[in-house]
């Protein structure tokens, strides 16, 4: 079963992680697993890196407005940017980031692994996840 997951996410909310300003994660689309412990953080073009990890906390799911209600004073996410994410959908998906380990040295995804292309959302990502380890 699978039990990590890599997602690409936008460099400037990876700071924010990094920062302890962004507590939570919002989706459009989650994984369907429901065996997935470990988040890596894959922060998007321009870093293109792999930076680090987080241990998957609560998962919640609502309309935009109850999820923006719940976790907007962690989300580290202008209300503004959040809704235009969020525009025209009806489920929201938010995932609690706790247990946030850094790399040393971010890892390029591109020469650790064969044939990598990044995830427009999420990937499983178990089965790579020994190199990194």
């Amino acid at each position: 079963m699978n039990q990590s997951v890599l997602l690409s996410i936008k460099p400037q909310y990876v700071d924010a992680i990094i920062r302890g300003e962004k507590l939570f994660e919002f989706r459009k689309v989650i994984f369907r697993s429901p065996d997935i412990k470990r988040v890596y953080i894959y922060a998007s073009s321009p870093i293109q890196k792999i930076v680090g990890y987080f241990s998957l906390g609560e998962v919640m799911q609502g309309h935009p407005c109850d999820i923006w209600d719940r976790c907007s004073e962690l989300g580290g996410i202008s209300e503004h940017d959040f809704f235009e994410y969020y525009r025209g959908k009806t489920k929201a998906f938010s995932l609690k980031i706790s247990g946030l380990s850094l790399f040393d040295n971010a890892v390029c995804p591109y020469t650790a692994f064969d044939n990598f292309t990044p995830p427009q959302s999420f990937m499983y990502f178990d089965k790579m996840e020994s190199t990194l380890l």
